[in-house]
C-alpha cells in the first residue's frame, strides 16, 4: 500500500501483522461481540479498575522472620 493508500483506508479495517506471516489487510473485530466484554470498563465504568483505591487497601506485611539487608550511603561530596 502507498502512503495515500493508508491515509484513506477505510475505518473498519487494520492491517494485522503476526509473527512469521507478511502482513495483510483484515476487518477489525468488533470488541462488543466478545463473550467478556460486559467485564470491561467500556461496557460498564463500575469495573474501572483503581491502582490508588487498589494499593491503599493493600497492606505491606513484614513477617518476624523476614531479614533486610541494610546499607550506609555516604552522600557528602
Amino acid at each position: 500500500m502507498t502512503q495515500d493508500e493508508l491515509a484513506v483506508m477505510d475505518g473498519g479495517k487494520c492491517i494485522f501483522m503476526l509473527r512469521g506471516v507478511r502482513p495483510f489487510l483484515s476487518e477489525k473485530y468488533d470488541l462488543t461481540k466478545h463473550p467478556n466484554y460486559r467485564y470491561t470498563a467500556d461496557a460498564d465504568p463500575k469495573n474501572v479498575f483503581d491502582m490508588e483505591r487498589y494499593m491503599k487497601k493493600q497492606r505491606a506485611v513484614v513477617k518476624p522472620t523476614d531479614s533486610f539487608e541494610v546499607y550506609e550511603i555516604d552522600v557528602t561530596e
